[in-house]
């Protein structure tokens, strides 16, 4: 296992770069160099203030459109910037502690890169403009372990890899070992939507899986106001923790905003559950504001839940942002919570009590009430945490 010890007291805000530095998803021309990248130096402090010490950022490198859509693995999307300004990001971010996680697009590329001898012909999931990469050829498992090696070098923590659940767990039993020999420390996540987590990170050898079961009985949940669907899930979710310690989260670049889905009021116990039980935490920007947005099945479905970061946030999220600075501090308190297995005592419906125990045996209590809107963290009897709508 790779990674442990950035994992075990990460807590992430997760960022979508080409929309949240406000660049031109779709620009009709190869867009000029503009510096984009500065001002997310600008939102570092912020990351410190909230109480998190990870930066996982969506792609980076130079694409045509919403980045998945690699042109060189190699290049800064020059619609951010240049090397020079993410060299000044990574030292900034280091500087205060932070670790930088970047997105890995190694499934697929542009069906217009300058990879196409090393794609299969067949297209990403009916996106043409997507090509799949040959994950049977030597020369795209070296090709993918040198650029993992290149910005582990250049000085980020490790990678998100994108779309892992369509690569053959086979092809990273060839790359990571080559990847931890140089970086035995590099964090490793891999995107699983679906399939067996725990056989997937056993044979792929890959560190941690985006636990999108978890996000699912989650909100789901809440909305059908059934927590017996959570329960069958934290049950999953401690069998995982057997194996690995998956990446949990209510919000990414891919979903429909938890505010938008729930309401802000269950939002606030949705954050409550997702710092109480074991994994590492993400928080997608904005989400400890309050944002909405809700994503759609067509061309532009995808911007209102990757909108532009404002100069500054509105005063109207301070309410919430509090409460996630609290539930932060909480998780910080008690770093055991990162592999504590949870146990159900009691539910109904619309309400639920759960007590997290940690491998040293230490206990939190965690009382859920839809009909209220309420959470109450509890150690012993003394109250860490209560919110009431």
């Amino acid at each position: 296992m790779g990674g442990m010890s950035f994992a075990e007291h990460a807590i992430i805000w997760h960022v979508y770069p080409l929309g949240a530095l406000g660049a031109p998803i779709r620009p009709e021309a190869p867009a000029p160099v503009t510096h984009r990248l500065p001002n997310l130096i600008g939102w570092l402090d912020y990351v410190v203030e909230l109480g998190c010490n990870a930066l996982m950022l969506g792609p980076v490198f130079e694409s045509v459109s919403h980045g998945y859509d690699t042109l060189d693995f190699y290049r800064i999307d020059p619609r951010l910037g240049t090397e020079e300004d993410m060299d000044a990001l990574l030292e900034a971010a280091n500087q205060r502690g932070i670790g930088v996680l970047f997105d890995g697009v190694f499934n697929h590329v542009s069906s217009s890169s300058k990879y196409l001898d090393l794609t299969t012909g067949a297209s990403f999931e009916g996106h043409d403009i997507l090509a799949e990469l040959d994950h049977t050829n030597p020369a795209v498992v070296d090709l993918v372990v040198d650029v993992m090696n290149h910005w582990l070098d250049r000085g980020i923590a490790g990678w998100r890899l994108d779309a892992v659940y369509a690569i053959a767990p086979e092809f990273w039993e060839k790359v990571l070992p080559e990847v931890r020999r140089k970086h035995p420390h590099a964090w490793i996540v891999g995107e699983m939507i679906h399939g067996d987590y725990s056989d997937y990170v056993k044979s792929s050898g890959i560190d941690s899986v985006t636990e999108y079961e978890l996000w699912k009985a989650i909100w789901s949940s809440i909305k059908e106001r059934n927590f017996f669907e959570l329960e069958w899930t934290l049950s999953r979710h401690n069998e995982f923790l057997d194996t690995f310690v998956p990446q949990t989260f209510i919000g990414n670049h891919d979903v429909t905003r938890i505010a938008t889905r729930i309401g802000q009021s269950n939002a606030i116990l949705a954050a409550a559950i997702l710092f109480t039980v074991g994994g590492t935490p993400s928080i997608y920007y904005g989400d400890e504001q309050g944002f909405t947005g809700l994503k759609e099945d067509n061309v532009f479905g995808d911007d209102a839940i990757r909108p532009p970061l404002p100069a500054e946030f509105s005063p109207l999220g301070t309410w919430i942002e509090n409460i996630y600075k609290a539930l932060i501090a909480l998780r910080r308190q008690h770093p055991w919570l990162y592999q504590a297995h949870t146990e159900v005592l009691e539910i109904a419906n619309e309400a639920m009590t759960y007590k997290s125990v940690g491998l040293g045996g230490e206990e939190l209590t965690v009382h859920l009430d839809l009909e209220e809107v309420s959470v109450r963290i509890l150690d012993g009897e003394k109250v860490l945490f209560q919110y009431s709508a």
